[in-house]
């Protein structure tokens, strides 16, 4: 009984954040501590569970809504640590597809290291990123480079597309990226590797997502959003997740 009572506020958050679309701090937290199975994966790399704390990668596969057995794309995966994070939590019923638009060799490295038959690294333009002969997919994440992506001769309006296309229907796209200050549009996106959340929104629903979800588990306050993240030595840097979904 005394179990009970104690989940009960965590019960509450959660079911407050299914009506709101967005989870409490607190309750991003106990959701997260649900994947720790999937966070100690050995399919995962030292540096990937270092960097768990700062990227709370728990948090990110409960926004995400991943579940066992789903068909995922990560675009413009780099190295592929939220690809291997994917594959663990997918479990060997799913997949993962980890795009980017040249090969990578620490990518091409961890797949073929780690002998993951459901893991596969996909070279593709960015203006169709999504591999051929794929199935209808479950997810597609962007971490943290879509700012990137700015940078390049890509018609994301295209892009975007092929995105909808590609996921089933109730399908979700899960995009995180640095943010840049309310208003900047894509003025920050080189110089400052940051992007405006409402922006980034306008470019992505035109492709016919509608928003599903927000969630402040990377926010940041204290983030004056007037540097690099990368140059803020060890700061807390202000980052936005969106979650769409395919109507």
């Amino acid at each position: 009984m005394h179990k009970t009572l104690r989940r009960a506020p965590v019960l509450l958050a959660l079911s407050a954040a299914l009506l709101t679309g967005a989870l409490p701090a607190h309750a991003a937290d106990q959701a997260g501590a649900n994947w720790q199975s999937v966070l100690a994966s050995p399919i995962r790399s030292d540096d990937d569970r270092k960097a768990d704390a700062h990227r709370k990668s728990g948090e990110f596969l409960t926004f995400a809504e991943v579940k066992p057995g789903m068909k995922v794309l990560d675009v413009a995966s780099g190295g592929g640590a939220t690809a291997a994070l994917l594959t663990a939590a997918v479990g060997t019923k799913g997949a993962v597809w980890a795009q980017n638009g040249k090969p990578n060799p620490k990518l091409e490295q961890r797949v073929g290291q780690a002998t993951l038959p459901n893991l596969h690294a996909v070279v593709a333009d960015y203006n169709d990123p999504v591999p051929k002969g794929t199935p209808p997919l479950d997810l597609i994440t962007i971490n943290m480079s879509y700012h990137d992506i700015v940078n390049t001769p890509t018609d994301r309006a295209a892009m975007n597309k092929h995105l909808y296309d590609a996921l089933k229907p109730g399908g979700h796209l899960v995009i995180v990226d640095n943010a840049a200050k309310k208003g900047a549009g894509l003025t920050a996106t080189k110089t400052l590797h940051r992007i405006d959340e409402d922006t980034l929104v306008d470019e992505v629903t035109k492709a016919g997502f509608k928003v599903d979800a927000r969630s402040d588990y990377l926010r940041a306050p204290s983030d004056p959003r007037e540097q690099p993240f990368f140059e803020m030595k060890g700061a807390p840097d202000d980052k936005f997740a969106v979650r769409f979904v395919k109507k």
